[in-house]
């Protein structure tokens, strides 16, 4: 499995993980902060609840990683969003609107408070992008700048030319399901992949999305 956690001899980049003194140095090097949002809902009978804030984050991690020329930091993952229109299935977890927007700004007010200019929320809930988008443009009034997407906008060419099964069905079609393989395998019910209450299958040729995330994967870098 991935590591997205400080081991003592790997790069440390997670916001939480980090010593004061470590916070002193990177502000002193023109930072940037990622803030993963997600949320909490039913993915299909195959995939985890987590889905939607498990990939915005491990992806944060491998950037953070990845850049050398300024100190990149990982927030702790925003885990709820708004999709009270998954309620009505098993382990969804909502937040109303002004709930979820009014904690975005608190997250953002407090980062910028601690001296930090540059802030990038990374979104994998397509129920937050809205939301998200409208926090950033309320917040910039309190000149508190941030860059917010949804992860799938930085690829979303490529993803359409490597789906060969769905055409690009977002929610727990090809895409997700390609980058949780790929990032946490054993959590993925493969006997259930081509199961759908629609009685349309989805999910054939299920074993090459491992190999789709893992072309997908270098877009990062």
């Amino acid at each position: 499995m991935y590591k997205p956690y400080y081991d003592g001899a790997n790069k440390k980049v997670l916001w939480q993980e980090l010593w004061r003194h470590e916070f002193e140095a990177a502000l002193a090097n023109d930072p940037v902060v990622i803030i993963p949002i997600g949320s909490i809902e039913q993915h299909g009978p195959h995939c985890p609840m987590d889905v939607d804030i498990s990939a915005p984050f491990y992806m944060a991690v491998e950037v953070a990683k990845c850049i050398e020329d300024f100190p990149v930091l990982v927030a702790p993952p925003v885990w709820s969003g708004f999709t009270h229109y998954n309620m009505g299935f098993p382990g969804t977890i909502s937040l109303r609107l002004e709930t979820f927007q009014n904690l975005l700004i608190d997250v953002f007010r407090s980062i910028h408070a601690n001296g930090f200019e540059r802030i990038v929320s990374v979104n994998g809930h397509g129920g937050n992008h809205a939301p998200c988008r409208a926090v950033s443009w309320a917040i910039a009034e309190e000149d508190i700048f941030t860059l917010s997407f949804s992860w799938w906008d930085m690829v979303e060419k490529e993803l359409r030319e490597w789906s060969a099964t769905d055409e690009g069905v977002g929610h727990a079609g090809e895409w997700e399901t390609s980058v949780q393989l790929h990032l946490r395998e054993y959590l993925i019910d493969q006997t259930r992949l081509a199961s759908d209450d629609t009685g349309t299958q989805p999910f054939k040729g299920e074993l090459a999305f491992a190999e789709f995330a893992e072309r997908r994967r270098d877009t990062a870098k």
